[in-house]
């Protein structure tokens, strides 16, 4: 008889284009979901968990390719066959799921229902630098509101939070458009048949690569093609010269000057709106009644921000805005954070975009016939994360607990009682658990959990009724620098009543705080 082939080990690593987030990392989302949470309630938004799973049918356009469900998504059959088993996925988006949410609960909900959601997403793509297949999104939608006042509140929420979590006003600009401009601008330049289609995507695509290749590429992709540095080229939607132009014209708002590949937004009322590039798109779409409707769309919404006194220094109109998606039918917008960090190659870069989104007045159609309008906005909360991470605003470190050492092993029930004070007194505290024959181990370990405090009690100071306290921080300056005189003056141990143990290292963690 063969002996049986022992089955290898497992290999310890995560899956392609996945990733673990350890101590700080956590703490600092958690807070930073909990700033987005009190800015979306203050708008009196309400919150809603669903399944990570849907159905591949409630997904739908969602999808990059309906006829290979597993395509851009995780999903897998259930059992029952190839026939008769239902399609599941993990959620794409957050949007999908408040679809069908919408319509399967519409008769107990209110209307409009204003909710956010907070949570993992899924997407079965090419991984890169930066970019996994599992990250957060933090999204606030309100359906069943077709006023475009709902699309201004998402802006003005949008900025309100950027600040909230700790973007000031000069480092992000919510950018506007509308897709109904989009559509009467290529109505106007001759794009507006079925026959027209593939040009029509081609063109809206190149309009959203306008940030990355710039105004001359952008001419490019609209007639014949481009070449990028690699050599690989890109087919153009071949359009005709002045069907480029008319396109050109609205990227640039006709005649504003194009900087950073963004339009410069310069010439503004007496009540700092701008009205040159609202002006500008009238002139563009004249003709088209859909591209009218846009433009008064985005005159109300301007009107709106204006009113409530938020300025060209925090949302601008931008006819740049595409957004990927294919649902949105009318006002869309991003986010983007202007300041510069830099690449892995040092080079400066701005940071770009972290939020976007737009309405979406027939996804809920789907499911009951009938047009339920919609609009919301999605914040990319690990983009947010990195940004603020990349100015030096997040330390990528918490402060740990207290660690109560372990001098003698029969004594353990005290040093419980330590801790068990100390957390009574709203401190994060913890006994060394580990093998105490060392106790430099311990300090080590303390040193290792960014512990702010060791406390010490030996034999002793149990006998004399004292305790040790190691200040860590202290002490781990001192030993980076300090002169001998600093070190006689500034002990970073010293010596407490045991009835004094809370109140000694309360001190200790205010004098750093």
């Amino acid at each position: 008889m063969a002996k049986q082939k022992k089955q290898p080990r497992p290999k310890a690593e995560t899956p392609k284009g996945f990733r673990d987030y350890f101590g700080a990392e956590v703490t600092e989302r958690n807070r930073m979901l909990a700033q987005i949470a009190e800015v979306y309630d203050r708008y009196g938004f309400d919150p809603l968990e669903t399944s990570a799973v849907e159905t591949v049918e409630a997904l739908g356009k969602f999808l990059p390719d309906v006829d290979r469900p597993n395509e851009g998504v995780f999903a897998f059959q259930e059992d029952g066959g190839a026939e008769d088993g239902t399609w599941l996925a993990l959620r794409y988006d957050m949007t999908a799921p408040l679809a069908r949410v919408a319509a399967q609960f519409r008769n107990d909900l209110p209307n409009p229902y204003r909710r956010y959601t907070m949570g993992p997403v899924w997407r079965n793509e090419k991984p890169g630098p930066g970019r996994f297949r599992q990250f957060y999104q933090c999204d606030a939608d309100t359906v069943g509101a077709a006023s475009v006042a709902a699309d201004a509140e998402i802006c003005a929420m949008l900025a309100d939070t950027l600040e909230a979590v700790g973007i000031p006003r000069g480092d992000y600009i919510v950018r506007v458009n509308n897709r109904k401009v989009l559509n009467g601008v290529l109505e106007v330049a001759g794009l507006a048949g079925e026959d027209s289609e593939v040009a029509r995507g081609i063109a809206l695509r190149a309009i959203d690569k306008l940030d990355k290749v710039g105004a001359d590429g952008v001419r490019q992709l609209l007639g014949e093609g481009r070449l990028d540095e690699s050599g690989d080229f890109t087919k153009g939607a071949n359009l005709a010269e002045e069907q480029k132009d008319v396109v050109m014209a609205f990227i640039g708002g006709r005649h504003v000057e194009i900087e950073f590949g963004r339009p410069k937004l310069t010439t503004f009322n007496q009540s700092g709106r701008e009205v040159t590039t609202i002006n500008n798109l009238s002139s563009l779409v004249k003709g088209s009644r859909v591209g009218e409707d846009g433009v008064a769309e985005l005159e109300a919404i301007s009107e709106l921000l204006d009113a409530q006194g938020y300025g060209p220094d925090r949302i601008v109109i931008d006819p740049s805005v595409v957004r990927g998606l294919g649902y949105y039918t009318g006002p869309v917008y991003e986010a983007e954070l202007t300041f510069e960090i830099t690449d892995e190659k040092g080079r400066p870069r701005q940071f770009g975009s972290v939020a976007g989104g737009g309405r979406y007045d027939d996804l809920v159609k789907r499911f009951t016939g009938q047009e339920v309008p919609a609009t919301g906005i999605s914040i990319g909360v690990d983009r947010l994360l990195a940004a603020l991470r990349a100015k030096g605003r997040l330390s990528g470190t918490t402060e740990g607990p207290v660690v109560v050492t372990v001098m003698d092993r029969d004594r353990m029930a005290d040093y419980q009682a330590m801790a068990s004070e100390l957390r009574a007194a709203g401190i994060r505290a913890e006994v060394y658990l580990g093998n105490p024959k060392n106790f430099g181990n311990q300090l080590k370990y303390a040193d290792k959990r960014h512990s702010p405090v060791a406390v010490i009690q030996g034999s002793d100071e149990a006998a004399a009724g004292k305790v040790q306290l190691k200040d860590l921080i202290l002490g781990a300056k001192l030993a980076e620098d300090a002169t001998l005189e600093e070190w006689k003056s500034q002990p970073a141990q010293t010596e407490v009543d045991r009835a004094d143990l809370v109140a000694g290292v309360k001190a200790l963690l205010d004098r750093h705080r």
